[in-house]
């Protein structure tokens, strides 16, 4: 292969600079209030405009850093490796063969776009989500990241076809056969303008906004001057309690639109297609984004339905993925919203080896009053106390022994199981209803749970566990029948030899339940 080096395009100066900018936002923000919040005067120029001074050099600094890093990053090809270079006093040296590379991962940002530029993140098998891909590119030419695509394709075609050493990446057979790819490319799922709508109005965006702002409160907390904001605020109250309300209801419906508008900048134009192996994921308005996943890296599939969405008969699809730097990480959202009654199809055109079918076989009763009964025992000390302490509007704490009884009772019958060939279909509920998709082989470890009492009852409860990046993505199935739990252990037990090593475990739990 050539060993031609290659530069990254210079708007990296500027994306490095922003990023750095970014990860020091915090002696930034306190350098620029405590410029502000001066009140002293010493004479000195140089003292009293010391932060002034600190906060110019900082950004200086971080410019330069941005500019050396896009200076002195290379990358080229050589012996069917992406070779990477970079660094200034430290040279870091980085060979990722292109047989080991699971996909590319583009993205187009606001700095991108103008330009035609794309992001490049590498993952390789061994790629973690608790770290950063193996190797990325900040800024390059989309002709530039067709020419990585192209290099890998032919290495990795060279290694299936020996006879075909002397093709090149100009050779007409092998433009074609690149376009014959493209053409295969089936698109399996997109979402309406009415979907996006649904999904950011039913969104956790609001808890992300909220998060954001505690975590500056924390932050900044000495900034905020407090005392001020409570005696405008006390002036507020003497309007009345109308007029206190009409505000904190406009601040939460700002919040509301707020995020919104970020799920639907992030979801705008969701696409997902099928490419060879792959599934590839983009979305995205201001920052497009292009996520390639292996259908072999895929683990386990899972429908999930929160109570907002599934009276209206919609839920969200994932899937989990060994290894991980892949979208936000090993758990990848395939179907963002999707009708119900539809998923099924859908899934199917993606993973034509898996069952779909709603699992069937449901939970014994005599299992049913275990869903509570814990949660209920843990109580009766809290409700007692409120009862005692704020009495009698502390009696109000009685309604929820009815409703610890009907969230039990909305557990127990959301449960089911199923086993089909070769796969393990769960449903279950923590809040959401979430069906998990198993196949035997992608298991990593089952397991049976049982306690003194869960025995005498003849129940137990099923977890199976398939790899999430470097964690787990865990099915559970609570108090079915015993004989049904030792038949699932059974028939995992049943894999062939080229499989894993099963690993079992019979647990006995002084506590009822989980």
């Amino acid at each position: 292969m050539s060993e031609q080096r290659y530069r990254l395009h210079w708007v990296t100066a500027i994306i490095e600079t922003l990023k750095a900018a970014k990860e020091a936002i915090l002696p930034l923000v306190v350098l620029l209030f405590a410029n502000g919040r001066r009140d002293w005067n010493t004479g000195l120029w140089y003292i009293d405009y010391l932060s002034f001074l600190i906060l110019g050099g900082l950004i200086i600094l971080l410019s330069v850093s941005g500019l050396i890093k896009w200076l002195r990053f290379q990358y080229w090809f050589e012996d069917d490796e992406l070779r990477i270079e970079s660094g200034l006093f430290v040279r870091k040296k980085r060979y990722i063969p292109f047989e080991r590379i699971q996909s590319l991962d583009y993205t187009e940002g606001i700095f991108h776009r103008p330009f035609k530029l794309v992001k490049v993140n590498v993952e390789t098998a061994g790629s973690s989500s608790l770290k950063k891909s193996e190797g990325e590119l900040t800024a390059i030419t989309k002709e530039a990241a067709r020419q990585i695509e192209q290099h890998m394709a032919e290495a990795k075609r060279k290694r299936k076809q020996p006879m075909a050493e002397d093709l090149v990446n100009d050779d007409p057979f092998y433009e074609e056969t690149v376009e014959a790819v493209k053409e295969k490319a089936q698109k399996v799922f997109a979402l309406t303008s009415k979907d996006l709508f649904i999904l950011a109005t039913t969104s956790g965006g609001i808890g992300v906004i909220l998060s954001g702002v505690a975590i500056f409160l924390s932050q900044f907390g000495e900034l905020i001057p407090y005392e001020w904001i409570f005696d405008e605020f006390a002036s507020f109250v003497k309007f009345g309690v109308l007029i206190v309300g009409l505000i904190v209801f406009a601040g939460i419906v700002g919040v509301w639109i707020l995020s919104v508008i970020m799920t639907f900048f992030s979801y705008y134009g969701f696409t997902v297609t099928l490419e060879d192996d792959d599934i590839v994921i983009t979305r995205g308005l201001l920052e497009k984004k292009r996520v390639t996943v292996p259908l072999k890296r895929v683990q386990s599939v899972s429908v999930i339905q929160n109570p907002l969405r599934q009276p209206f008969g919609y839920a969200s699809v994932s899937i989990h993925s060994a290894g991980g730097g892949v979208g936000d990480g090993a758990k990848i959202n395939l179907f963002p919203l999707v009708k119900k009654n539809v998923v099924q199809e859908s899934l199917e055109a993606i993973f034509p080896n898996y069952h779909f079918e709603e699992p069937t076989t449901k939970l014994p009763k005599r299992g049913k009053a275990f869903f509570y009964r814990i949660d209920f025992l843990w109580m009766l000390p809290v409700i007692g106390a409120l009862a005692y302490f704020f009495f009698p509007y502390g009696l109000l704490s009685l309604l929820i022994i009815p409703a610890i009884i009907a969230f039990g009772l909305w557990q127990y019958r959301s449960g089911a199981y199923a086993i089909y060939d070769s796969q393990l279909t769960m449903r279950f509920r923590g809040i959401s209803l979430q069906t998990a998709y198993m196949t035997k082989r992608r298991i990593q470890s089952l397991e049976m749970k049982q306690s003194y009492f869960n025995k005498r009852k003849q129940v137990a409860t099923i977890v199976a566990s398939a790899k999430s990046g470097m964690g787990q993505h865990r099915g559970i199935i609570h108090f079915m029948e015993e004989g049904e739990a030792e038949r699932i252990l059974s028939w995992y037990e049943k894999r062939t030899v080229q499989n894993a090593v099963p690993l079992l475990h019979v647990k006995d739990e002084s506590l009822e339940g989980e």
